[in-house]
């Protein structure tokens, strides 16, 4: 019997020195691990009293999610490519025909009408023609670009301002 705790304790020294000269790093894991822990619980504890300091769920309880899941419904990312390729054939439209170009406004109105609709932003392209439909045509261009969604006609009213 003796004979067998010496042998055990032989093959156990190994690892009795690592546990010792690992200690630190060891407790240090311990320790980290415990922090997170308590920091995770504490974010989730901060983020439950908020959510009952504003009342999230009332917040949220009249969108509709059904629109997003819609079928044939274009993404955001894609309607912001069009409108930045459409914006900058719109925008560079001074050697085409006006067929063209009419075709290219309407293409580029109905994207912003799409883009509006998906962001919640009220216009009125479809109602109206001329030099108001332009007007309208430029605010919802800023409306968009406050909503995050930059457009090259926006971007480039941005930098006149700002220059």
């Amino acid at each position: 019997m003796l004979l067998a705790l010496a042998i055990l304790a032989v093959c156990c020294l190994p690892a009795l020195f690592a546990l010792i000269f690992c200690a630190d790093e060891i407790i240090d894991r311990v320790a980290c691990g415990w922090a997170e822990w308590r920091e995770r619980r504490r974010e989730g504890r901060t983020i439950a009293r908020l959510d009952r300091a504003i009342e999230a769920e009332a917040l949220t309880r009249d969108i509709d999610l059904t629109e997003f899941e819609r079928e044939g419904r274009r993404p955001l990312e894609q309607l912001a490519v069009d409108l930045r390729r459409l914006g900058g054939h719109r925008l560079a439209a001074a050697d085409r025909s006006v067929v063209w170009h009419g075709a290219v406004i309407e293409a580029y109105d109905e994207r912003l009408r799409a883009a509006c609709h998906a962001l919640g932003i009220a216009e009125h392209l479809t109602e109206l023609d001329g030099v108001d439909r332009e007007i309208e045509r430029v605010r919802v261009e800023g409306l968009l670009h406050a909503a995050g969604l930059t457009l090259p006609a926006a971007r480039a009213a941005h930098h006149q301002r700002h220059h």
